[in-house]
């Protein structure tokens, strides 16, 4: 039996839901004071990585009808944040401003297209 964790419609709302979070972690903020507050930072990563886990498992018929999202670039964003290399994930060096471009430009297009999909779907 597959777990509700791969179920396509549970990706789904895991990312909405994740993509409402990272935005009201961020509200009201300044690109100095989200750089400069660890705790929001951490909370965003960490939500990016869990919407780039999510993307993995959704089907390529999806994928397929929303070709202008760059679902293999969502699929690898948590390695990109880390500039993961051969001996240990880096978390220090994650790109402040990669995060803030992907919270304000990436993200709200991201969310249009799992909502839509969420809106047809009939569970």
């Amino acid at each position: 039996m597959p777990s509700k964790a791969s179920d396509p419609y549970r990706r789904l709302i895991d990312i909405r839901d994740n993509i409402r979070f990272a935005h009201s972690f961020v509200e009201g903020l300044t690109y100095e004071a989200f750089s400069g507050n660890l705790l929001v930072f951490y909370g965003v990563t960490r939500r990016l990585e869990i919407i780039s886990e999510a993307s993995r498992g959704l089907p390529a018929e999806l994928k397929e009808r929303h070709s202008h999202i760059q679902w293999s670039a969502i699929a690898g964003a948590g390695n990109v944040y880390r500039h993961d290399n051969v001996y240990r994930h880096d978390y220090e060096a994650v790109e402040r401003r990669l995060i803030w471009g992907t919270i304000h430009e990436r993200l709200p297009e991201l969310l249009a297209v799992v909502e839509q999909e969420l809106a047809g779907s009939s569970e």
